[in-house]
This record gives C-alpha cells, sequence and structure tokens, in this order.
C-alpha cells in the first residue's frame, strides 16, 4: 500500500461541508481516510483577492497507480461542481495531489510531489500536523524542516467550526 498525501482547499459556499463531502468521496472512490489534519483558514493565494480558503490535508493508502487516483480526483471535483475558469480561481473544492509515497513523476498532466507545495504555508502546516517526518522525495527533508525554512507569510489559522 502506497501512502498518498492530499491537500483539499474550498473557499465557496459551504466550506466545511464540500471539505466533508470531498473526503466522504474519497473515501468511497479511492481509499479510506487514515489520517487527517485539522482544518486551517487561510488567505486566498496567488489570487489575493479571493475569499478565504478552508484547507485540509488527508493521508489515504491505496494501491491504485498514480494516474488512476488523479482520475478519481478529478471525477470527484466535478461531481462536486468544480469548475475550472481561472487560475487560482474561487472553488468549491480542489484536490492536489501532494505525494504518491516516495514516487516522483513528471508526466504531461500529473507532477509528483506537488511542485509548489514547499512555498505554501497552507499546504506545509496541515501536512506538518500529520506527517511531520515525512522526508520530501526531491529536497530530502522532512516536512518540519521545510516549514521551518517558509518564507510565505500568508495567515494560516486552525478553523473554528460554528
Amino acid at each position: 500500500m502506497i501512502d498518498v498525501f492530499l491537500l483539499l482547499g474550498s473557499n465557496l459556499g459551504t466550506r466545511e461541508l464540500f471539505l466533508q463531502q470531498a473526503i466522504e468521496s474519497i473515501s468511497a472512490q479511492i481509499a479510506p481516510v487514515k489520517l487527517m489534519s485539522s482544518v486551517y483558514e487561510t488567505q486566498s493565494w496567488g489570487k489575493t483577492d479571493e475569499p478565504d480558503y478552508l484547507n485540509q490535508v488527508l493521508m489515504l493508502q491505496t494501491d491504485l497507480p498514480a494516474q488512476d487516483v488523479l482520475e478519481k480526483i478529478l471525477n470527484i471535483e466535478l461531481q462536486m461542481g468544480r469548475k475550472r475558469e481561472v487560475k487560482w480561481g474561487s472553488r468549491i473544492i480542489d484536490i492536489d495531489i501532494l505525494f504518491y509515497g516516495n514516487t516522483v513523476i513528471h508526466e504531461f498532466n500529473l507532477v509528483i510531489p506537488h511542485p509548489e507545495l514547499y512555498k505554501r504555508s497552507f499546504t506545509l502546516i496541515p501536512l506538518a500536523e500529520i506527517a511531520p517526518d515525512f522526508i520530501h522525495p526531491v529536497f530530502k527533508k522532512n516536512i518540519l524542516q521545510l516549514k521551518d525554512e517558509l518564507k510565505d507569510n500568508l495567515i494560516v489559522k486552525k478553523h473554528i467550526f460554528e
């Protein structure tokens, strides 16, 4: 079984509900979730005039090939109503593959480890919560080290559910 780390993000509508629906769909269509971080509220990144995001990192274990995981994730996003109109634009749900075990993949539609994760506090903070000692297969540093080296000053705080 391969440890797969996914990042969920939502900044439209009932964000908590969309994260929960994504987790349920991932568990049903890919593999049960083994670990999940707290939910974090984050300022919009890339396109900074958008609403704040809720982000969460999940870890699951699967034997599915990485391309199959990607295909299922894209289908889940579609089923939930995701529209890809503007780069870094607002979205109901976004699901990114951060790591697929220790595998390094460079294909036309899939790059793993996620090429931007080491720059993003909204990814590294929840990832460090559930996998602080996981070694990035390219940088050969653990997640805590990458988090400590962050230059990103985005405000990322644990989300309080109402």
